[in-house]
């Protein structure tokens, strides 16, 4: 079982190989041409044995006639030459037989049995005394024969010669076809050694560099073919780069965004630790409160940001209704909207289903109103609507607040940004975390200036196909 397992493993790894599967392609094209060749030489080689044997026929039937005379008494004679049969002696043990007879079907030599060919002049197979053999028949006049009449000359011979003669040429053949498919192998697998030699300098170049080198790599190194192969590398190791460059500046401004709540609790915590008087001890454990609150929400956006990347999930592909996701969330809302003297509404047409990953789709929900409460100033409104345009789910989330400036439009979907001067407790990930899961999504999302101020985030995803 071992040495099966084995040879299994062996024979998988030549089907994995290019060079074993290119060097197959070729040996087979070659195999099957020449397969092609040998049938077609052999049939080339019967017609010449035949045509071979067929003159050697006709020649002795032309002689035998030749021999032929009428005596005086008008009897007609044949003295068969010996070089007639001679002219078959090729050393392959064949017999001859042959008959001459009258146009008026009178034997005059020969073997009276000897059946005749329906085709003057062309050898045909028949079979005479149990065996198969080759004969023809010629037609001659004689002189002396009443109207210069005819005699009929047939000859025929047994195959050995014929047989040897078809085995020779095509044996010959196939040696010549046997010697160019070892040369064509040998040719192949040299020219698949030179070939992939620059394909394997590419993978040991590859291997060499350390793990933190990621500079392209040269696509004239490798053949024509392989450069689109050496571009996409470098494409990916490009992708690579900014990715790690985007995860240092991640941990970066997350630990520095971490250090500050974390010393400021740690100093409201001895404030409070020391604190004797009752109410400036309460005071201090409030504001306690509200910067675990602030580390809570920030430690939580991180990992909500931290799953919506690419890669850092399996996929899923779920559908869910936006409306009905955005009435649940709104609803979710609508206390903290309360306790700012916010008015918040819903506007829904009926349900828009959508695809995608259904936690992080709501979790984009959740960022999109808990942004627009917190940025709002007291006594302003948040209206979120879901419509469906076409094939599009169109998700507005629209509010009064300050607003963005057009200018800062781009960088606020960048991680830890914040406009300057803005009021509210934000930790600058919200629509960072909005990007990433409609990027996910297959959708866009786009920010403008509110009617009246303020600022309007549109979003737009896909609708989810009809099953």
């Amino acid at each position: 079982m071992r040495r099966l397992g084995m040879m299994l493993g062996a024979v998988w790894n030549l089907r994995q190989s290019l060079r074993a599967q290119l060097l197959a392609w070729v040996v087979l094209t070659l195999v099957g041409a020449i397969c092609f060749n040998l049938y077609d030489s052999y049939q080339t080689a019967d017609q010449t044995a035949k045509l071979v044997s067929d003159r050697t026929l006709l020649s002795s039937a032309r002689v035998i006639a030749e021999a032929v005379r009428v005596d005086e008494g008008g009897n007609v004679e044949a003295d068969i030459p010996p070089a007639a049969l001679e002219m078959f002696d090729t050393g392959y043990g064949d017999q001859v037989f042959y008959q001459v007879i009258t146009a008026w079907g009178n034997l005059v030599s020969g073997f009276p049995d000897l059946p005749l060919p329906s085709v003057e002049r062309t050898g045909q197979d028949v079979t005479f005394r149990n065996s198969t053999v080759r004969a023809l028949t010629l037609n001659h006049p004689v002189v002396g024969l009443p109207d210069d009449g005819d005699i009929s000359v047939t000859v025929a011979i047994t195959h050995n010669s014929q047989y040897a003669l078809r085995r020779r040429l095509w044996l010959d053949d196939f040696t010549k076809q046997f010697i160019l498919v070892l040369l064509a192998g040998v040719v192949t697998i040299i020219g698949l050694q030179r070939g992939l030699a620059p394909a394997l300098r590419l993978r040991d170049a590859v291997r060499a560099r350390g793990r933190e080198r990621l500079d392209p790599l040269s696509p004239g190194m490798v053949q024509t073919e392989f450069q689109p192969l050496v571009r996409a590398l470098n494409d990916h190791m490009e992708r690579v780069q900014n990715q790690m460059a985007a995860q240092r500046r991640f941990v970066s401004n997350a630990a520095h965004q971490l250090r500050t709540p974390l010393a400021l609790m740690s100093t409201q915590a001895s404030v409070a630790a020391r604190e004797t008087d009752e109410a400036r001890r309460d005071e201090a454990l409030q504001a306690l409160r509200s910067s675990t609150r602030h580390m809570s929400r920030l430690a939580s956006q991180l990992l909500t940001l931290s799953r919506a990347e690419p890669g850092s999930r399996r996929p899923r592909s779920d559908t869910i209704d936006l409306a009905a996701a955005a009435r649940d969330i709104v609803a979710a809302h609508a206390e903290q909207a309360l306790q700012r003297d916010i008015d918040i509404g819903l506007e829904v047409s009926g349900p828009v289903p959508v695809e995608g990953d259904g936690t992080m789709l709501r979790e984009m929900l959740v960022n999109l109103v808990d942004n627009s409460i917190r940025y709002t100033r007291r006594g302003g409104q948040v209206t979120v609507s879901v419509t469906r345009e076409e094939t599009l789910a169109v998700l507005d989330v629209e509010d009064n607040g300050p607003g963005i400036p057009a200018d800062e439009r781009g960088q606020v979907f960048e991680r830890f940004y914040r406009v300057l001067g803005t009021e509210g407790d934000g930790s600058g990930l919200g629509l960072s975390i909005v990007r990433e899961v409609v990027d996910g999504a297959g959708g866009t999302v786009a920010l403008a200036e509110a009617d009246g101020g303020g600022l309007v985030v549109s979003v737009r995803l896909p609708v989810a196909a009809e099953k």
